[in-house]
């Protein structure tokens, strides 16, 4: 049986890709490798674990303050020998990261076909998000197969001249994953009960800064104006760019509750419960509908318009204004919360992955 290269490297990556794994070991034509590339490992293990999956190969990348140019140049050098003893029909990669991209190059160098998961989002700004937005449009010109998650995304494909018969639109495999582990229906309790619970994540590379800060602040005077009538819950990123602000500006206020990285379970039940949530995450833009929680997007720009024109996420960027005046409307505001989550869930069925498994290997 030929083999098909998973290549994970990120939390995301393998919550996204899961799926993928699991619909090609049902359909048995490609035998699935996972890779990891342990650009984040222990959250890379964490994000596999509630499938039941481990990785295959390990190239063990990660090193402590590493840069995008050294993750970049690790995989290339060590997934070279990998490819060339195995020689699978397909590498595999999803989204925008430096590893999707890096092994995504270093499969063209090799002479195997690459097939890109969640293709053709765009800003168009290079700058937002940074790096991702080149990663995926460098990604692109490497790409044998490109499984677009929306029309849209398809469109920006077409536009930027690749062959239609290349762009298929599957869906996002994220939908895959979370009826995977919480159900088809979005949970169902009373997100009115009790004091309303906001779920906050912030990572991104260009939030670092005085903009985490400026967010950071925000929070805090949300908690204070609302004076115990909110819980927060902000699973923190472990990069001290994030973490120190995090610990420094809300360590000390009741209602706050900095947690460690929560599982995918963990965060899946969370976000549903929320009354919303506040990042500047792509992963709870996706999410959102399926969980049935809205969130206000802390960017200025989104590569996933779906969820803004759906109803579910609303672009506030880092202006303690603009978030206060969200946060305050879907905290008091009931027909204003009626209004962001009762739009269609624009990224699919749930079957991405089947759908792609099954493209895979028709192409092989």
């Amino acid at each position: 049986m030929r083999k098909a290269f998973i290549i994970i490297g990120t939390r995301p990556e393998a919550i996204k890709l899961a799926p993928v794994v699991e619909a090609l070991q049902r359909q048995g034509e490609l035998k699935p490798v996972i890779v990891a590339t342990s650009q984040h490992r222990e959250m890379l293990r964490q994000a596999l674990t509630p499938f039941g999956l481990s990785p295959d190969i390990d190239l063990d990348v990660m090193t402590e303050r590493q840069t995008p140019t050294r993750v970049a140049f690790e995989i290339l050098r060590r997934l070279e020998p990998v490819l060339n003893r195995l020689e699978p029909a397909w590498t595999v990669v999803q989204g925008d990261t430096t590893t999707a991209l890096a092994a995504g190059i270093g499969s063209f160098y090799a002479e195997v076909p690459v097939a890109h998961v969640e293709a053709g989002l765009r800003t168009g700004r290079m700058d937002a998000p940074f790096p991702e937005e080149f990663n995926r449009r460098a990604l692109a010109v490497a790409t044998s197969l490109h499984f677009a998650p929306t029309e849209r995304a398809a469109a920006n494909l077409r536009s930027e001249g690749f062959d239609p018969d290349t762009i298929h639109v599957v869906g996002n495999t994220v939908v895959d994953a979370v009826h995977r582990i919480v159900g088809a229906a979005p949970l169902t309790q009373s997100k009115a009960n009790g004091v309303p619970t906001v779920l906050v994540t912030l990572h991104r590379r260009e939030s670092f800064g005085d903009p985490i800060r400026r967010v950071l602040n925000t929070i805090r005077s949300l908690v204070i104006e609302r004076n115990g009538q909110i819980r927060i819950i902000y699973p923190v990123h472990p990069n001290p760019n994030v973490s120190g602000p995090a610990h420094e500006i809300l360590g000390d206020l009741p209602g706050v509750e900095l947690r460690e990285p929560m599982s995918y379970p963990s965060l899946l039940r969370t976000f549903a419960l929320a009354r919303f949530a506040l990042s500047d995450s792509g992963g709870i833009q996706e999410e959102a509908p399926s969980v049935g929680t809205p969130v206000l997007v802390l960017r200025e720009t989104t590569e996933r318009p779906e969820a803004v024109s759906s109803g579910w996420a609303r672009l506030v960027g880092t202006d303690p204004e603009r978030i206060l005046a969200g946060a305050r409307e879907l905290l008091d505001d009931g027909p204003a919360y009626a209004a962001m989550t009762s739009g269609p869930n624009p990224f699919g069925d749930g079957h991405a992955a089947d759908r792609i498994a099954a493209l895979l290997a028709e192409h092989q």
